[in-house]
């Protein structure tokens, strides 16, 4: 056998390993995206699941004979009130935990879940009667949990939507959106709420000087009242490694809540 054979013999079977090699590769690829998509669809199915159980358990202070915050709290302790933002998928119950770990990766059952719930500050009162209150919440590509708050980075959408509800055990407050804001996970203005536990002037003036949009006639009424109350709800985003996005509340009282 010549050389010449012998060498074409070895470079076919070198092309035949890395074409095994290069298929074998793609075959892994393609499973690993086929679970990856399965995982990420089981993850947004149980979120969604979790939420249309609890809506059923939503309190509704126009409806004497609903759901009441007896039926939610049943459930579990931990939870402390009803958030709702009109014109998003934002309705959800919230919850306070020991640490702001407790719910971070736990559904309002208990259980492990990677969505996690919408949490109140561990350092927040539960009542929400401090001025500063802040909630978080996971982003969710499909707008699930807190993802809807990135529509309020759209000027037309922050212009055209600013109300919300806040249900607490015995009391409730309508909410004016009037102010977006990219900021650092490490910004103490918004992460550090003890500091507005007195007054909200420094976090106001922050809003005016950093938000992407502000309503300037809502903090002016802000600092008008003599017991301002401000809702913070924070969630990550992708504008740079540790961004968060925060939209602020004003609070009002509004009703009573069961």
């Amino acid at each position: 056998m010549g050389e010449k054979t012998i060498r074409h013999r070895i470079l076919k079977a070198a092309n035949s390993v890395i074409t095994f090699l290069v298929v074998a590769a793609l075959c892994v690829c393609g499973a690993y995206a086929a679970y990856a998509l399965w995982d990420n669809n089981r993850i947004y199915a149980a979120a969604e699941n979790v939420q249309a159980d609890m809506l059923k358990l939503k309190p509704n202070a126009d409806a004497p004979d609903g759901p009441s915050f007896a039926e939610l709290l049943a459930v579990n302790p931990d939870v402390c009130a009803w958030i709702t933002v009109d014109n998003t998928k934002i309705d959800y119950p919230v919850l306070q935990g020991e640490t702001n770990l407790s719910y971070i990766n736990t559904d309002v059952y208990g259980n492990f879940a990677l969505a996690g719930s919408i949490y109140l500050d561990s350092r927040n009162a539960s009542d929400f009667s401090e001025p500063c209150s802040l909630l978080y919440g996971h982003h969710m590509e499909n707008g699930g949990m807190f993802g809807d708050l990135d529509l309020f980075k759209n000027k037309a959408f922050f212009d055209e939507n600013r109300t919300g509800t806040l249900l607490v055990p015995g009391k409730g407050y309508d909410l004016e959106i009037f102010a977006c804001l990219l900021v650092s996970a490490s910004e103490d203005n918004i992460f550090e709420p003890d500091q507005w536990r007195t007054d909200i002037d420094g976090l106001l003036d922050y809003a005016e000087q950093h938000a992407l949009y502000v309503r300037q006639e809502t903090i002016e009424t802000l600092r008008a009242s003599k017991a301002p109350q401000v809702l913070a709800l924070s969630t990550c985003s992708s504008e740079f490694s540790d961004a968060r996005t925060i939209v602020l509340a004003a609070m009002q009282p509004r009703m009573a809540a069961k």
